[in-house]
């Protein structure tokens, strides 16, 4: 009785109004996430990292402030739950792994390696997140998912070893073991951000807070000389758009997602990155390339296969 009464007239106009805006709001965050890496390499060119962070977080909590206003809800420190309660430490968890442990290791990421390969190892987390699925979805072909990420991470392989010099880790190996941990962290995010009960405005505005809080305590141990630029203006970009609206919108997409189908617009992301670094001189070895084309061809397998394990579950 309780599954004939959910099907009122009212819930299936929004059930079928749901796929159209979660797939518009992906799409507005891969716009963004496209731009962030050739963004963010111009910047750490002649900027510390913690300076071109400390301006993300800024931009991205101006955002997440401008939203909560704009919704006439009042602005908290910590998560509030709908009723004005604070909820418990897990929405924010959430929030603090999947922005500020994302965007920090992706940025030492990007200022200790090659940021085209810094930004395919970090877009591996559709990977991971098919391996998660595997174990806590019991999906209809976990064999076939199990080999589609298998043969990303062998492309994850090939980027490595495929460097300038054809030697193993061309970068430095703390910054793959970072681009490997933001890989984690948003898969992490990705996977638990549906999963709580809180409006994501809600933990990203006290995460993006706690992050302003950190890389300022950062700048400070870095000695960074604080000067008037342009670069200010696109530190502050990086924040607004690539970090506060592209979260903002990917989180009201997997909300909004009933499906499992918006995963496959998230893995245009790597491709599009990946061209506007091409674009702009990054280049890579024919071994990487193959890397990435198996790295990418596995985000859009998995981004296919996983909507169709997740409705057989």
């Amino acid at each position: 009785m309780a599954r004939q009464e959910d099907r009122t007239p009212s819930r299936v106009l929004r059930d079928g109004a749901a796929p159209a805006a979660a797939l518009a709001f992906a799409a507005g965050a891969v716009a963004l996430w496209s731009t962030n890496a050739l963004v963010g390499k111009s910047l750490l060119e002649n900027h510390p990292v913690s300076l071109v962070q400390f301006l993300q977080f800024t931009g991205a909590a101006l955002v997440f402030a401008l939203i909560r206003l704009k919704r006439r809800a009042p602005i908290h420190l910590l998560p509030q739950g709908e009723k004005g309660e604070t909820t418990n430490l897990a929405a924010f968890a959430v929030g603090f792994i999947g922005l500020v442990g994302t965007m920090v290791l992706q940025y030492i990421a990007f200022a200790s390696m090659p940021v085209i390969e810094a930004n395919l190892v970090a877009y591996t987390w559709p990977l991971m997140v098919a391996a998660a699925l595997i174990v806590l979805d019991s999906p209809r072909r976990p064999a076939l998912l199990g080999v589609t990420a298998a043969l990303g991470f062998v492309g994850v392989a090939l980027v490595i070893s495929g460097g300038r010099e054809q030697s193993l880790f061309q970068g430095n190996l703390v910054g793959y073991l970072a681009a490997f941990g933001s890989a984690l962290c948003m898969a992490f995010y990705s996977i638990f951000v549906g999963r709580v009960a809180t409006p994501p405005d809600r933990f990203l505005l006290p995460s993006a807070v706690a992050g302003v809080v950190l890389t300022f305590a950062w700048c400070l141990h870095d000695g960074v000389a604080w000067q008037a630029g342009t670069y200010l203006i696109a530190g502050l970009y990086l924040g607004a758009g690539p970090m506060g609206l592209g979260y903002y919108f990917w989180s009201r997409a997997l909300k909004l997602d009933r499906g499992g189908k918006v995963a496959v617009a998230a893995y245009l992301t790597p491709i599009a990155s990946t061209l506007l670094l091409a674009l702009s001189g990054e280049t890579l070895t024919m071994t990487a390339i193959a890397g990435a084309v198996l790295v990418i061809g596995s985000c859009i397998a998995v981004g296919i296969e996983g909507p169709e394990a997740g409705n057989h579950a």
